[in-house]
């Protein structure tokens, strides 16, 4: 006889409900973004929230070259990236990174809120970060979400 009166639903490919969402990064904070931003991405909002498969939204940023960073991390924080080559270890301020490619500074800290696996790479390709306010995504219909 089964005495449970309840099963635990686990979601997977078929079963998840995935919908498309828009973030305005104007004038947010970086790091606080980023976290609602990978809640998103991670489904972990969801009911059927289920940690080894990808029942997450797909998140559009916008505006991104206008994210804050509070205190003075805007010239003390460094990027460390690495060529490949011998000697190839280069640093990078958020400054320099917004004026150069402003969607990686949002890219970087998501990712890293990700976990360090098959699935987290996974996951990151639910991300879309755009400069301005402008986006390809129209016909996905996505719905804009405050933080």
């Amino acid at each position: 006889m089964n005495t449970l009166s309840y099963k635990t639903i686990s979601a997977n490919k078929e079963t998840v409900q995935k919908e498309w969402v828009v973030v305005d990064a104007q004038g947010e904070v970086l790091g606080r973004l980023a976290s609602q931003i990978a809640r998103l991405i991670r489904g972990k909002h969801k009911t059927n929230f289920t940690p080894h498969v990808d029942c997450g939204d797909n998140v559009i940023v916008i505006n991104a070259e206008k994210v804050r960073l509070t205190g003075s991390k805007m010239t003390d924080k460094i990027y460390i990236r690495h060529t490949g080559y011998p000697g190839g270890q280069r640093f990078a301020t958020p400054r320099l990174l917004l004026e150069k490619h402003p969607e990686r500074v949002i890219e970087h800290a998501v990712k890293g809120m990700l976990p360090k696996n098959r699935l987290g790479r996974r996951l990151f390709t639910n991300l879309h970060v755009y400069v301005g306010d402008q986006h390809p995504h129209a016909a996905q219909q996505p719905t804009e979400v405050k933080f």
